[in-house]
């Protein structure tokens, strides 16, 4: 069936195995294996094991199927949750139109793309716990190591299934073909299973490793209270994010803690920092691109030239709600009611200016992470040059004025950090994170807010906007701040449960913006129908071509179809498709 038919072959050790048997003597055989294949016996020794374990590591990359199958969910969290559009022009990669507009197909190839990358590695997860629990030249320590690292990857991809699409069918290590695998029907009651994964990890895994790329203990349990937290089991997120907190540390055994400047967190000279809690590993002259963030290879200004990097495409282009939202008050605190989009609040842009125009940046108060997040005219594009604007952008009129800028490469890191054997010269070595530190602290925060512990949640924000406001991390020009940061903590104790809700969700969107995260926080948040249909109206008003008209249905857009292609396969009496669809 399609949404394991990669498994059979998954990684070696799936690979079938072929003895050719021919009669040279009467009682001489020879066995000759064909090319390519390897034998049980050869997968069962501790470097098969471990080579069908990195099989499955390599799958969180997500390359091989689709662009949006990628780590960062740059589509189904941040584009459907308004940090960004796509962007280039309306002809350019067109299936992801109706799927920014909420109105994705179910016979999409890059949805139904999204949905073998997770299989593929939930496929080599299994294998690897099969063959790892029946390895006899394994040590019990290794054993076990290897086993919980194949479950948490397990559970990262399941995860990532949940969010998608809610319903899926749910495979561990004791389902193959000829056991019932294509009989699986799909279901959205698996909360448990990712829970036991990541336990599992917690449980067995040591704090430290020799590869700083593996999950570890903290991973693990920083994973844990994440789910928790989608399930709204708010103490038990609490209890274990207290841990994760107190006592968690990266695999390469620095301390959990927030790296120092803002910048530094996409900068890929600091790869692994101290704020890495699960990151995607890339490399680059390899041989293969795919071993980059190759997934962002589109997300980079438009035509660029020598002056800018990737010189390609246009895409992921930040919107104005974005932009908008790092507007802050007299005092420096965002403007948690919603008036960022209204009056003067509005940022001031060069939307329909040329470069060669007169055009003087926006004067008011703003958050410094706008200029770490979002390219914009004016302000020092990392250490390429200053954003020149129009010249840019592919179409303002389509997709806006801004330039992605988060997990962009520097131009001191040309061909050091980056790979320019393809198409593009885009193809960077930047780690992704799929956790950070900061995400644990306000993923804790939100966790204290429900629990009723208002100040504690305080005290985690405040850590987060405390980085933020580092002067040392601003974006400077000529020596001086380049644009008005005015930033400062939350000074006055949280006394109003449902302001404290709505200061930590804001600050999720500050600090996370552009990271994948929007969408599934406003899902599990239940304010999906609000949020973007509001963000859908004023977007609208400059960007007609993506926008009008476009709606985001409730109890219906919160998933994506389950794809017809599995469907068509597998029966709709196992299938299900998702309401609505």
């Amino acid at each position: 069936m399609k949404r394991y038919s990669s498994a059979k072959k998954a990684i070696v050790a799936t690979l079938t195995l072929t003895t050719l048997v021919f009669s040279c003597k009467e009682d001489t055989f020879l066995t000759v294996l064909p090319t390519g294949s390897l034998a049980q016996a050869q997968l069962s020794t501790k470097a098969g094991v471990e080579g069908s374990l990195l099989g499955a590591y390599a799958m969180l990359a997500g390359k091989g199927y689709t662009r949006f199958a990628g780590p960062n969910n740059w589509v189904y969290g941040s584009i459907l949750g308004g940090d960004a559009n796509k962007g280039t022009d309306p002809g350019d990669y067109t299936a992801i139109n109706p799927i920014q507009r909420y109105e994705a197909p179910a016979t999409d190839g890059d949805i139904n793309g999204s949905w073998n990358a997770k299989y593929e590695g939930i496929s080599r997860a299994n294998s690897t716990i099969r063959l790892a629990t029946a390895s006899t030249d394994l040590s019990d320590a290794d054993k076990k190591r290897i086993i919980a690292e194949a479950k948490v990857l397990r559970g990262h991809f399941y995860f990532e299934l949940k969010k998608i699409f809610n319903s899926v069918p749910y495979i561990d290590e004791t389902k193959d073909y000829g056991t019932g695998i294509e009989k699986v029907a799909n279901t959205p009651d698996f909360w448990d299973k990712i829970e036991a994964d990541f336990k599992a990890g917690m449980d067995n895994l040591p704090e430290t490793l020799d590869q700083a790329g593996r999950v570890n203990k903290w991973a693990a349990a920083a994973y844990l209270g994440k789910t928790y937290l989608f399930e709204k089991k708010y103490t038990e997120a609490k209890a274990i994010f207290d841990q994760v907190i107190a006592n968690g540390k990266t695999t390469n055994g620095k301390k959990y803690a927030l790296v120092a400047k803002y910048a530094d967190i996409f900068n890929a000279e600091n790869d692994n920092h101290e704020e890495s809690v699960f990151a995607v590993q890339t490399s680059m002259n390899t041989g293969n691109t795919n071993n980059s963030n190759a997934w962002d290879d589109l997300n980079y200004p438009y035509n660029t030239g020598a002056d800018g990097p990737g010189n390609c495409c246009g895409f992921f282009q930040p919107s104005f709600s974005l932009a908008n939202s790092f507007r802050t008050d007299a005092n420096g605190l965002p403007l948690i009611d919603g008036s960022y989009n209204t009056g003067s609040n509005q940022l001031v842009n060069d939307y329909g200016i040329e470069s060669n125009a007169a055009f003087t940046p926006d004067k008011g108060n703003l958050d410094p992470r706008i200029d770490h997040s979002i390219g914009r005219r004016g302000i020092p594009y990392l250490d390429w040059k200053d954003h020149p604007g129009k010249d840019w952008i592919r179409s303002q009129p389509y997709a806006g004025p801004y330039s992605p800028k988060k997990y962009v490469y520097y131009k001191t890191q040309e061909n050091t950090l980056t790979d320019g054997s393809s198409w593009t010269r885009g193809y960077a070595t930047m780690n992704y994170t799929i956790i950070r530190f900061a995400d644990v602290l306000l993923m804790a925060a939100e966790a204290e807010v429900e629990v009723g512990s208002l100040e504690k949640a305080r005290e985690y924000v405040n850590r987060v906007r405390a980085r933020a406001a580092n002067p040392s991390g601003f974006v400077t020009k000529a020596g001086k701040p380049a644009a008005n940061y005015v930033i400062s903590l939350y000074n006055t104790a949280w006394t109003d449960k449902a302001v404290a809700r709505k200061a930590v969700r804001f600050e999720r969107k500050l600090e996370l913006s552009g990271e994948g995260h929007r969408f599934f926080d406003l899902v599990r948040w239940g304010e999906a129908a609000t949020e973007l249909n509001t963000y859908l109206a004023y977007e609208s008003k400059f960007l007609v071509t993506m926008f009008g008209g476009a709606k985001f249905t409730a109890n219906k857009n919160e998933y994506l179809p389950i794809p017809q292609t599995q469907i068509d396969i597998q029966g709709k009496d196992i299938l299900k498709q998702n309401p609505g669809y």
